[in-house]
This record gives C-alpha cells, sequence and structure tokens, in this order.
C-alpha cells in the first residue's frame, strides 16, 4: 500500500493551479505558526510563570488565559485545519481551482477574528465592538469554507458514499460551527452587557470540552484514519467501528454543555476507547513504518499522542469526582492540548506538509525528534506539576510549572523553525503522474 499525494495535471495549467494552492497552503500555515509562538506559547509562558510566582492559579486575569486559549485552538490549529482543507478540496473534487477569492477571504476574516479576539482580550481595546466582531469574522470565515468544502464529489472511489474517515471531519466541522456560534453568542452578550471580556468561568469549562473534544479531536480521528494505515503500516482501520467512536463522543460534548460532569467524562473514555481500537493504534504494525523523509521514531510519538489522549480521559474522570478539581482539571485539558494534539500535529504535520507546499522534502528529521521529545517531556512535567502543585500536595511542584512551560516554548520554536526552513527551500520539480509515493 503507497500513500499518494493529490493529482496533478501535466502540462503549464495544473502546474499553476498546484503552485497556488502550495502557496496558499504555506500562507495558512505559516499564519498558524505566529499565533502559536507570540499569542499562543510565548503568552502562556508568561501567564504560567505569573502563577507559579504566585502559587495562586487566580493570580493571573481569566481574559488573558482565554485569549491565550482561542490563539492556540484557533489561530494555530484551525489555521491549519483550514489551510489543509482548501489545499484539499480541488483535488477531493477533482476540478479545476477556481475560487481563490473565497480562500483569500478566508484568511483574511479568520486572521482578523483571532487577532482582534486576542486584542480584546489582553488589551481590552474597544472591546464592546472588538469582541462580537471577531466572534463574527470567524463565523462568517468558516462558512465561506464549509460551503467550499460542502461541495466535493461524494466518495473518493466513486461509489456514491462517502468514507467513514470523513463523516469524523465532518462531525469536526460541526463542533466548530457550534464553537463558533456560541462564542459569537456569549461576545454579543458581553459587549450588550458592558462587562469586561473574559467568560463565565463555567460557561468557559463547558465550551473548552466542545472545542477540543467536539472540534479537535474528531478531525485528528478522521486524518489518523486516512493517514496512519499507511503512514504506521497499521491494518486497515475497523470503519464499523470509527462511527460509533465519534458517536459516543458526540453524545458526550452534548453531555459536558448540559452540565452532565461524570456521564460526559465516562462517554468520553468510551469513545477515545473505541476510537483507539478502530484505528488498531495499539496493536502491532502490519508493514514497515513509512519514515523516509521523517525521523523513525514518528510511529513512536504518534502512540505516545494517543496514550496521553487516554490519560486526559482518565483525569478527566477523576476531576468530575474530585470536589476540588483545579489541578486535575486543568491537567487533563494539557494531557489533551498538548499531550495529544500538539503531538499529532507535530508529527503530522511535519510528514505531509512539506510535500504539500510544493513537493519540499523536511529541512531537519533530527529538527523533528527533537522537538516532539521536548515537547512530550515538557507535557508530562507540566501535567503532573500542574497536580501536585495546584492540589496541594506538593509545594515544590510550584517550580516545576515555568520549566515545563519553558521546555514546552523550546519545542515548539524549534517546530517553526523546522517548518519555515522547509518551506525557505527550492520547490521540487512537479509530478506529472498521478501521485508519488510519500
Amino acid at each position: 500500500m503507497t500513500a499518494q499525494l493529490p493529482i496533478v495535471e501535466s502540462g503549464s495549467g495544473g502546474a499553476e493551479r498546484e503552485t497556488a494552492l502550495s502557496r496558499l497552503l504555506t500562507v495558512y500555515v505559516a499564519t498558524g505558526l505566529a499565533f502559536m509562538l507570540f499569542p499562543g506559547t510565548f503568552f502562556g509562558v508568561w501567564n504560567l510563570v505569573a502563577i507559579a510566582t504566585h502559587r495562586a492559579p487566580g493570580s493571573v486575569s481569566a481574559a488573558w488565559i482565554q485569549a491565550h486559549g482561542h490563539a492556540q485552538i484557533f489561530g494555530w490549529i484551525g489555521s491549519f485545519i483550514l489551510g489543509i482543507g482548501f489545499y484539499s478540496i480541488p483535488k477531493l473534487r477533482n476540478v479545476k481551482w477556481n475560487a481563490p477569492v473565497a480562500a483569500w477571504a478566508t484568511w483574511a476574516l479568520w486572521t482578523s477574528g483571532v487577532l482582534l479576539r486576542w486584542i480584546a482580550g489582553v488589551y481590552q481595546w474597544r472591546r464592546r465592538a472588538t469582541l462580537p466582531i471577531s466572534a463574527g469574522f470567524e463565523l462568517i470565515a468558516f462558512l465561506i469554507f464549509f460551503k467550499s468544502v460542502s461541495g466535493h464529489r461524494p466518495g473518493e472511489s466513486g461509489k456514491g458514499r462517502l468514507d467513514p474517515w470523513i463523516f469524523a471531519v465532518i462531525a469536526g466541522c460541526l463542533g466548530l460551527f457550534a464553537s463558533l456560534f456560541l462564542n459569537l453568542g456569549v461576545a454579543v452578550f458581553l459587549s450588550f452587557r458592558g462587562v469586561g471580556p473574559e467568560l463565565p468561568p463555567l460557561f468557559d469549562q463547558r465550551l473548552l470540552v466542545l472545542q477540543t473534544w467536539g472540534f479537535l479531536v474528531p478531525f485528528v480521528w478522521g486524518f489518523s484514519a486516512r493517514w496512519l494505515p499507511v503512514f504506521l503500516g497499521l491494518r486497515p482501520t475497523r470503519t464499523r467501528l470509527l462511527l460509533p467512536a465519534v458517536a459516543l463522543n458526540t453524545a458526550a460534548v452534548i453531555a459536558a454543555l448540559a452540565g452532565a460532569a461524570m456521564p460526559a467524562a465516562l462517554l468520553l473514555l468510551g469513545g477515545l476507547a473505541v476510537a483507539i481500537c478502530a484505528l488498531r493504534i495499539a496493536e502491532p504494525a502490519e508493514r514497515p513504518a513509512k519514515t523516509r523523509g521523517v525521523h523513525s521514531s514518528f510511529p513512536v510519538f504518534v502512540r505516545i499522542a494517543y496514550l496521553q489522549a487516554a490519560i486526559a480521559a482518565v483525569l478527566g474522570i477523576w476531576a468530575a469526582l474530585a470536589t476540588d478539581s483545579t489541578g486535575i482539571a486543568g491537567a487533563s485539558r494539557h494531557a489533551l492540548t498538548v499531550g495529544f494534539l500538539a503531538t499529532m500535529v507535530f508529527a503530522i504535520g511535519q510528514r505531509v506538509l512539506p510535500a504539500f507546499s510544493g513537493m519540499r522534502v523536511l529541512f531537519s528529521p533530527r529538527l523533528m525528534f527533537i522537538g516532539l521529545l521536548l515537547l512530550t517531556i515538557g507535557c508530562l512535567i507540566r501535567v503532573s506539576s500542574e497536580i501536585l502543585a495546584y492540589q496541594h500536595v506538593l509545594v515544590s511542584a510550584w517550580r516545576w510549572l515555568p520549566a515545563s512551560a519553558f521546555i514546552e516554548m523550546t519545542a515548539v520554536t524549534v517546530f517553526a523553525v523546522n517548518l519555515l526552513a522547509t518551506f525557505a527551500r527550492p520547490r521540487q520539480s512537479e509530478p506529472t503522474r498521478k501521485g508519488i509515493s510519500i
């Protein structure tokens, strides 16, 4: 079995289209990296150092923490998803790319929306206007994107039906829409009331479940089903289990939004367990992994990412049982967002983005390994120290928190440098056949 790069027609027309798509994807990814580094990671380190210094989770403005999280989820990973989507749409539809205006309009609205959200949360500049405007920009950008996505022809195999992995991606799209819709609603409410830009704590916790488990996790499951059997040499995905996993996960998110914390936590763990079984991540590989151009440790870190997701789900159950769950719930979120989602982006992103951005080769597999290793170490320290410090188990754990933050900041910097150096390399000759092995 070989993974095929998207079809590229021979001749100048196909080459010009592929070049335009690659440039578009590069801009989306570079934008995501900018949000990841500055409003996301660097500001997150600043917040965590302040919390550790005062030894109090409430010592930093909730608006600042929420602005950091918004930049990471929507500015970083959201920009990556939109860019990959616009790159893939013409190839899924097998038609000429004729909507550059929609793609660039989406980028302008999405980037402006996330940036305005950051400004409203951190600087509170004209927050009664910027907060709802930012939410409106993001929702409009998504609707433009979704209109383009929904137009692709059903079924890659020409059988008139969608492949199961696409349903997981659709579930992620619905989760993204629900997140943006609720975000707009609460932004308008806060603006009307004239209060600060921070979301109410209870609402923010439930919205985070929707944004992570309801939006990002199904996307990762879908792309895992699409790519991992080839990249990791796994046995074929158990497609009949993938949809029940998505259904359990969706039910969990709905339960969380309704305030049923324990049922939601149990359903999240159940859905993840079914997904891991469907994807066969925990089973021995059937064939050697395809690691050409990347570090040979790539399959190991993918499995570590899913282990971190399981840790996040188990901690979620513990948090639902605990009376004071501040540190446990925070550790659960970090294990999911950094341990699972960021690790998957680091691993899969450096596997596919160089090829998508003009048939390039990753700048440095060694930097890929260093970034993944540092991210994993930093996340493990952060998850353990947050529980020990916030739950008043070990006073010295407060000193570990800044160390974990700086380790993770180094990891994301290495990741960004490796991708940007890759994009700076010259494009390879365009292929004229229908895909090449990757």
